[in-house]
């Protein structure tokens, strides 16, 4: 796709066409405005207002476009994205008001993966105008974030493992001035023994590490944002069948989130201290995997005994908030695509949320409310800790009955948070099974925006 910055610009009286905002209530009237031709022409395209459509009418040597949304008064992030799917290149301009929270759907509408396409179709770019300049900046940091997130769910676990993560954080540290530590390989065993032992099965060009990326004054409260990073999970020893495979390349969507969140952060200049924590690592099979029954050491001290090889996302995660929980944050959040049982309570549209402060948890599902991307609250149950208990060790990574998964899999990870901490935990999806406007098939934030809106008014930078 082109660049995000380029597809929104400051409306300077350029020449460009014009855009009509309509609903099914007010075509009638709309139209009533039109030529005899003009009438015909949308009727032909079937264009009654409905929602997503899209209607373009000649207008003596020219043309302008028409688009059918629910609320023409009130806009919504994916209001504009199926005009700008689907309308020529060129430059537009809406003739009845701003474009406001629509210039993200905008820019993600015109997203596209063709990083291994011989053949790139799509069309050039659509650029809006807008008098709104001063939201130019923000609106296009959001989508840029967006679209980082899914080309990194997107890409394939051979171009996208461990090492393409520490690229990216290498990338991300490069641009805001920030520091990046790395642990790899067999160094993890000491400090990191959990994510070492997830990880070592991997080939070598594909061995764990563990990414810390810093940034900021030591003054400010401190914000440790981590991120869920399996390349890759074959669910070791305890194999996923073909069809859970598949799409496990996106596993480490958590990760993704984490790294475009930082950036968010850093490019607003919060006034926090950042802490950027991923665990990388392949879950692959080789004669070095860990097995079920194996009992592994944490880098907090607790003891876990493996039920399950196929929930190695909470191991890495505890090694990693862990260490987060050492700098004694004002606030940790995590992201990760860690239980199916989030998605069969939910969707693929709602990110699992818990949160062990009820007015954070409320602060986080209002910003997401308020801009397209709800999260849903699940609870943290002190009753299904038991769920975890072990014969052999401090607890298990995994339940032996099949209830309440996703919250189970939250009290794993609340057991390595340090004592007292704010703590937001996502258990997202990122991947979108269907396309929709401003939507594309594939990697999607999911979120993403309610934990940045939630951030920025948290810690004004």
């Amino acid at each position: 796709m082109s660049e995000p910055k380029a597809l929104i610009q400051p409306d300077r009286g350029q020449d460009a066409i014009a855009i009509h905002l309509v609903n099914k209530d007010g075509f009638e009237a709309f139209a009533k405005g039109l030529t005899a031709g003009q009438r015909a022409s949308l009727a032909a395209q079937k264009f009654e207002g409905g929602g997503y459509q899209v209607g373009i009418v000649p207008d003596g040597d020219g043309w302008f476009a028409v688009g059918g949304i629910a609320n023409p008064e009130c806009l919504s992030s994916w209001c504009l994205a199926k005009l700008a799917e689907e309308l020529p290149e060129g430059t537009y301009r809406l003739a009845n008001g701003e474009a406001g929270p629509a210039m993200f759907g905008w820019i993600t509408g015109q997203y596209r993966f063709n990083r291994y396409r011989s053949e790139d179709k799509a069309q050039g770019p659509r650029i809006l105008l807008t008098s709104q300049v001063a939201q130019i900046e923000a609106a296009t940091a959001e989508a840029e974030a967006e679209c980082l997130v899914r080309d990194l769910v997107n890409s394939p676990a051979e171009d996208m493992g461990p090492a393409a993560l520490e690229a990216e954080c290498e990338r991300l540290a490069k641009a805001h001035k920030a520091e990046l530590a790395v642990v790899r390989g067999d160094a993890l065993e000491q400090g990191y023994p959990m994510v070492h032992a997830v990880g070592r099965a991997a080939a070598r060009h594909h061995a764990p590490r563990l990414l810390h990326l810093t940034w900021g004054n030591e003054g400010d409260p401190v914000l440790a944002i981590v991120g869920k990073g399996v390349c890759f999970d074959s669910g070791g020893l305890d194999i996923k069948p073909s069809s859970g495979m598949r799409l496990m390349k996106k596993d480490m969507g958590g990760a993704a989130h984490a790294i475009a969140l930082a950036g968010l952060v850093m490019g607003a200049r919060l006034k926090v201290r950042l802490h950027l924590l991923i665990p990388a690592v392949e879950n692959a099979i080789s004669g070095t995997s860990f097995r079920p029954g194996d009992v592994l050491p944490s880098r907090k001290g607790l003891t876990v005994e493996i039920h399950n090889t196929d929930a190695e996302g909470r191991l890495i995660l505890g090694d990693a908030l862990t260490r987060a929980s050492e700098e004694t944050p004002d606030l940790i959040v995590d992201f990760a695509t860690l239980t199916g049982a989030a998605r069969v309570a939910l969707g693929p549209d709602l990110p699992a949320l818990m949160a062990r402060r009820d007015e954070t948890a409320e602060a986080f599902l209002s910003a997401g409310k308020a801009n397209d991307d709800a999260p849903w609250r699940l609870p943290l149950p002190e009753a299904y800790r038991e769920y975890l208990s072990s014969d052999v060790a401090d607890m298990a990574n995994a339940s032996q009955n099949p209830f309440a998964g996703a919250s189970v899999a939250g009290l794993f990870l609340d057991r390595f948070v340090g004592e007292g901490i704010d703590w937001v935990h996502f258990d997202t999806f990122a991947w979108n099974p269907s396309a929709r406007p401003g939507r594309a098939r594939g990697g999607r934030g999911l979120g993403l925006r309610a934990a940045w809106h939630a951030l920025r008014a948290r810690y004004p930078g």
